[in-house]
């Protein structure tokens, strides 16, 4: 249901950050804080999800497309 949906995302959204902050150790990028933040604009927020889950959604279907061709070039 929806409390195990918020549950895994709230767990992916924490290793994305620990894998940030591992991965920008010496540099500085400031995304780690960025992900950290609470929106101030949630029109904005909105916006942003969006556009990353249709770009999510994209690169399952080219994942899925590519699978689809290497099974039939196998046969």
């Amino acid at each position: 249901g929806a409390k195990f949906v918020h549950t895994v995302y709230q767990f992916a959204r924490y290793v994305m950050i620990q894998d940030m902050k591992k991965f920008s150790v010496g540099t500085y990028i400031p995304s780690t804080e960025a992900v950290m933040l609470r929106p101030e604009n949630m029109y904005i927020a909105k916006a942003r999800h969006r556009v990353g889950y249709n770009k999510l959604l994209q690169i399952i279907q080219k994942e899925d497309i590519v699978i689809q061709e290497y099974g039939k070039k196998a046969r």
